[in-house]
């Protein structure tokens, strides 16, 4: 369990799994998120559903890397009217048995991406790729200790937050094994492997942080990582995550990450240097097999843009002499063309 400032408390309930009563912020969002990578067919993905009840909709992703290279993607805003189930856009969540079991499908349509980069530009990629049915059932099963939860203040008592400047008043993550199957249009992969998901509630902005470096990543059942870097716009740092050993979880204290770039400043490779608490350290090294580059764009108060940029790589990962696979998620606020940490 993650730790909190003194006077506060980091709380985690079993109904947390499901969803809470919406506060009144009008960004109140509520989300769940799943990644999945098949280490012995080089496939996976990721899935995220996120309600916004005060606001009518919901925030719908798929996102699927195949063998060849090529991904598979679909984004909509579904319209929902309350918050009482994780299940819009085609996909669903179903908590089987919270902490320990879940289960997520998809039922809908995806865009097939030979060049994954053509997603820069999502009008024209949806143009000029083929959109064609998709099915995915996944079964998830816990193979961690639950990390995170909810922050209160000792007597449980809920924090104050600015709406405007929030990420998510809750979160929490896990390590997890996951089996099931992507079809899409004629074509059907069996997939098998490992993953990680996470939770948060709360008010949500994507333009609440400066830039992020996020690498989830699993090397079997006993053996993962979840690495993090937050920056905000005045550069203070938040280094975390933790690292799956044997069942238990050890939280990392600092952490750097080294990234190599192509010419659009989408990250190549990466070496990541990781210190526990208990004292361990660990060295990764990551290589990109495939990345596709997403958005999100609003207007502030001023009626200015803000644009967000995440790139999604399927990174395959090496640490401690094994081969194992996960998700580098790089997110900069683009000012002038450029994303504001290249370079890190």
């Amino acid at each position: 369990m993650a730790s909190a400032p003194s006077g506060f408390k980091v709380r985690l309930l079993p109904e947390d799994e499901y969803t809470h009563t919406p506060d009144k912020a009008s960004n109140y969002n509520e989300s769940m998120y799943f990644n999945m990578f098949d280490p012995k067919r080089k496939t996976g993905g990721w899935f995220r559903l996120g309600n916004r009840p005060n606001e009518g909709q919901a925030e719908m992703s798929v996102c699927l890397y195949l063998p060849d290279g090529r991904v598979a993607f679909m984004y909509g805003r579904p319209k929902i009217e309350n918050n009482d189930e994780m299940n819009a856009g085609g996909m669903k969540i179903e908590v089987i048995e919270p902490f320990k079991r879940l289960r997520l499908t998809y039922s809908g349509k995806v865009v097939v991406l030979a060049k994954p980069f053509d997603m820069a530009d999502p009008a024209r990629a949806f143009k000029e790729n083929p959109v064609v049915p998709c099915e995915v059932e996944l079964d998830y099963e816990g193979v961690s200790p639950m990390f995170g939860g909810e922050t209160v203040k000792e007597d449980g008592s809920a924090l104050d937050i600015d709406p405007e400047k929030s990420f998510a008043k809750a979160h929490y993550e896990q390590h997890m094994a996951a089996k099931g199957s992507f079809r899409i249009g004629d074509e059907t992969f069996e997939v098998d492997g490992f993953g990680l998901r996470d939770k948060s509630w709360g008010p949500r902005y994507w333009q609440a942080i400066h830039w992020y470096r996020w690498l989830p990543m699993n090397f079997g059942r006993d053996f993962g990582m979840m690495i993090s870097i937050v920056t905000n716009a005045e550069g203070q740092q938040r280094q975390g995550g933790m690292v799956l050993k044997d069942g238990e979880y050890d939280l990392i204290k600092s952490c750097r990450i080294d990234s190599d770039w192509d010419e659009n400043w989408y990250q190549t490779a990466l070496r990541a240097h990781v210190e526990t608490e208990s004292g361990e350290t660990y060295d990764v090294e990551g290589r990109v097999m495939s990345l596709i580059p997403l958005r999100n764009r609003r207007k502030d108060a001023d009626g200015e843009e803000l644009n967000t940029r995440i790139t999604e790589g399927m990174t395959e990962y090496r640490c401690n002499g094994m081969t194992g696979y996960g998700l580098s998620e790089y997110l900069d606020q683009i000012v002038d063309g450029r994303p504001v940490g290249a370079g890190h």
